[in-house]
């Protein structure tokens, strides 16, 4: 068939042909192929709150860490090393009264772990030692028998260990190379749970959520995801942090499964407009939410520079006259060609904002001081929070 030749098609096939493609495109969109409208990002109710009662407890306890080469606490400087040094003899049967210790292979510790939730006795936590003297490295040391305690005093584990150190640290009369941390050391599962917790978690009547990043508008919506499956009632929205769960009907004495499903739900979060900026590194972050109202922005460029260049002025020979530093001072004001107004804003996107930032050709310190006055400008719709 000639290409300029038309082939009239007629209406009937036509009208099938539309017909079948609806209907492929109904089922697309039917199978999640296709889109009607992008899916707004959700995330589950696991990632966004924490469980009252199930939670993580923090242990602290004071140890020795023995077996160093040379590398632990000076006696002279750090008495508690040398007292805790002879107490741990005494217990072991050895008496030190009255004698003075000079060993560099020892030293205290403060040896810190976190307890999770539900601990049962036997089982093992990480244990994180580092050095309280002056120790330069704790490299090839081991950690003698410490309780950790609670915040109520309670011992609730013991730890001991070989070290595992990361870092090092070597040199010479002259020089010396340090990498890492050489005081900070980690034990893998150095720690044995010796008591439980007391809490029974379905003897509980309500399941409590704290929301880790509170807002009124995503505790409304895992209030309403959470009563969607359960039934309208049975979640209640306390504040913008909390959110309180009835537990009935099957779940009572089973908690376990409730928070479980509660866990999978999903929801949108919300949160409020911020712009963070970090000075010290020039970090600037903006959330997708920040709005501009439309300025226009200039920025200037002014360079001062003084430089000192002293000369020293020397007297003729067997003259009475004496050699003088004879100040000399260079001052020099540079100031950037100046650059026309750029507009910035008008409800746009945030790659727009971005766009138009960039588009100052300014460094991200210069950045931060365009940021504040934009705010001080009341034309930054967002919360400029500065770390």
């Amino acid at each position: 068939m000639s290409p300029g030749i038309q082939v009239p098609v007629p209406c009937r096939f036509r009208h099938a042909v539309s017909r079948a493609a609806a209907l492929v495109a109904g089922l697309l969109l039917a199978l999640g192929v296709l889109s009607a409208t992008p899916a707004a990002a959700q995330t589950r109710v696991k990632d966004l709150v924490t469980f009252d009662g199930v939670r993580r407890n923090q242990l602290v306890g004071y140890g020795l860490v023995v077996g160093l080469n040379g590398t632990g606490d000076r006696l002279i400087n750090t008495p508690f090393t040398e007292q805790s040094l002879k107490g741990m003899m005494e217990r072991l049967g050895i008496n030190t009264r009255g004698e003075t210790l000079r060993t560099r292979n020892a030293a205290a510790v403060m040896v810190t772990a976190s307890l999770p939730p539900f601990p049962r006795q036997g089982t093992t936590v990480d244990v994180t030692v580092s050095a309280l003297g002056d120790a330069t490295s704790l490299l090839g040391g081991t950690l003698v028998v410490t309780p950790l305690l609670g915040a109520d005093g309670e011992a609730y584990a013991v730890a001991q260990g070989p070290l595992s150190v990361s870092g090092f640290t070597v040199g010479g009369a002259a020089a010396t190379v340090t990498k890492g941390v050489p005081t900070t050391a980690r034990i893998a599962n150095g720690a044995t749970v010796e008591r439980e917790l007391k809490f029974a978690l379905n003897d509980v009547g309500a399941v409590r959520m704290a929301l880790r990043n509170p807002d009124f508008t995503t505790a409304i919506r895992i209030a309403d995801a959470v009563n969607g499956r359960l039934g309208t009632g049975n979640a209640r929205v306390v504040d913008l942090t909390t959110v309180d769960v009835r537990i009935t009907g099957a779940y009572v004495g089973n908690v376990s499964r409730l928070i479980g499903e509660i866990e999978q739900l999903a929801v949108r979060p919300d949160a409020i407009a911020r712009v963070v900026v970090d000075e010290r590194s020039g970090t600037i972050v903006i959330g997708d939410d920040v709005r501009v109202s439309r300025v226009a922005i200039t920025q200037g460029n002014l360079t001062v520079r003084v430089v000192e260049t002293p000369q020293v002025s020397q007297p003729q020979p067997f003259s009475n006259g004496s050699t003088v530093v004879v100040p000399r001072t260079d001052v020099q004001v540079q100031e950037g060609n100046g650059r026309q107004f750029v507009t910035v804003g008008g409800n746009v996107s945030l790659q727009q904002l971005v766009n138009g930032l960039n588009a100052l050709g300014v460094g991200p310190r210069d950045m931060v001081a365009i940021l504040q006055a934009i705010k001080a400008a009341g034309a930054l719709h967002a919360d400029l929070e500065i770390i």
